[in-house]
């Protein structure tokens, strides 16, 4: 909850003594409005925002940051507020109006920014490649066990929604774990501008967004600006293991804690078995201590979640007891779900998006599980330079994790080839072009049960509807 008073002071730098006013949220979307909002009319690739203005004011919105004057709306003129002396509006208009200034974006962010500064906050900043939102989610079970904490919804962790879930905060508020996100440089610099993270963790450094970024070094170089912006008093937190995160230490003016498999880590672990669906088991090492610690998360790779999670819990001073009941909790299997078809195949769907380390870590426990394995899986997108190099390296992967293959999509077809040079024989692998002619051939396939079926790509092949048609076949 914010107050019309900060966003005249983030804006203008005008205090208002009077007609304040508060808000719930703020919100990009009219669908999404509740009472006492501010709407934010953005001018997207697809659609302009302040064609929504009045309809945003009828489902109850309070205000509406703009960048031109909507017709038939009462109006306050913050546009060029820092190069000119900004008056109180005498008379006040009556909600609803809309607030004029140079960019809403930007809007936005000051007033997030300047939100958050009136807050006794934590922040927790996560950022990586791989494995960010699953880590949001379990780091959040273990910090609201001891703190009122916040957290991005789905995937607000932009320039823009990460600056709208702050602004949900309020006083009552102890803590806040905010997923960043990364595509450019400069990018992650910005979001701790907004929200002031004291502690900081990188997951791992992968080659999504290299189309965007250029190369891995690049990535890796985006994804430290975190790390860089912490306060001397804060924490880094750091992958042990990974070649390119360990080294971000260097950046740290705050004092760094490393986890990993590696016993020179901070937090180390060892002795991991993996339950199939029913999760994992590990030996946790932390100096002298040692606890054998059992997590609802699947697969063994997840094993890097829970010591994050960890991590963060250890940062904060949280008692060990309060960690692993939060470790526990049983709601952070984030994004793979399990269902079954009609017939009792059981069908992993994992189709959130994928990248070369995340569908290797997915055929690993694929390879984890009972009956006969298929695994369906679609090209991988933004990955520049090492497009290729990734789909052959999970095509290498998948020969040794499943018993049938199915590829789909044009660039697939290099995991088709590199499976085929792997040994994996030519009648257990299939290639289709796109996802329409993939779904035709589950609706012959019939999975029927003792076979269990991992369907995983990138976001854009929107291999969802592959699940959905094979749930209901």
């Amino acid at each position: 909850m914010f107050s019309l008073s900060e966003i005249f002071m983030a804006i203008a730098g005008v205090e208002l003594t009077s007609n304040d006013l508060l808000f719930s949220e703020a919100v990009i979307d009219s669908r999404q409005l509740i009472n006492g909002t501010l709407f934010v009319a953005l001018n997207g690739e697809n659609t302009d925002g302040h064609q929504y203005v009045n309809e945003a004011f009828r489902k109850g919105a309070q205000a509406a940051l703009v960048s031109r004057s909507i017709p038939g709306t009462r109006e306050i003129d913050l546009r060029a507020a820092a190069d000119r002396e900004t008056p109180v509006p005498n008379p006040f208009p009556r909600a609803p109006f809309c607030i004029l200034v140079d960019d809403p974006v930007a809007a936005l962010q000051k007033i997030s920014a300047y939100h958050r500064d009136q807050l006794a906050l934590t922040v927790v900043g996560i950022t990586g490649t791989v494995g960010k939102s699953t880590t949001k989610e379990l780091v959040y079970e273990v910090v609201s066990r001891a703190f009122l904490t916040l957290k991005n919804s789905g995937n607000l962790n932009n320039e823009i929604g990460l600056p709208l879930t702050l602004l949900r905060a309020g006083l009552g508020h102890q803590a806040a774990i905010l997923e960043m996100g990364f595509y450019v440089p400069g990018e992650i610099k910005l979001l701790c501008d907004i929200a002031k993270p004291k502690i900081g963790v990188v997951t791992n450094v992968g080659t999504v967004h290299a189309e965007r970024a250029g190369s891995i070094e690049v990535i890796a170089s985006g994804k430290s600006e975190l790390v860089a912006e912490l306060p001397p008093d804060g924490i880094a937190i750091l992958n042990y293991d990974d070649p390119y995160v360990l080294p971000m230490k260097e950046k740290s003016k705050a004092p760094v804690l490393t986890y990993g498999l590696n016993a020179e880590a901070d937090l180390w672990a060892n002795e991991i078995e993996s339950f199939g669906l029913d999760g994992i088991r590990f030996l946790l090492h932390s100096g002298e201590e040692q606890f054998r610690v059992s997590v609802p998360l699947i697969g063994r790779h997840s094993v890097h979640t829970a010591l994050r999670a960890i991590a963060v819990g250890r940062a904060l001073n949280m008692k060990w007891q309060d960690i692993f009941m939060g470790l526990n909790n049983g709601q952070s299997n984030l994004r793979m779900a399990v269902m079954y078809t009609p017939n009792g195949a059981m069908i992993i769907d994992d189709t959130y998006n994928a990248s070369p380390e995340s569908v290797i870590a997915a055929l690993n426990l694929l390879r984890e599980l009972d009956g006969k394995k298929i695994a369906i899986l679609g090209e991988m997108r933004e990955l520049g330079q090492y497009e290729n190099q990734g789909h052959r390296s999970v095509g290498q992967h998948a020969a040794g994790c499943c018993d049938e293959l199915v590829a789909v999509g044009p660039k697939a077809k290099e995991i088709v080839y590199a499976a085929l040079k792997s040994g994996m024989e030519q009648t257990r692998v299939k290639w289709f072009g796109s996802v329409a002619e993939t779904i035709e051939y589950v609706k012959l396939r019939r999975f029927a049960k003792g076979e269990t079926v991992l369907i995983k790509g990138s976001r854009g092949m929107q291999m969802e509807y592959i699940v959905e048609t094979m749930e209901s076949k």
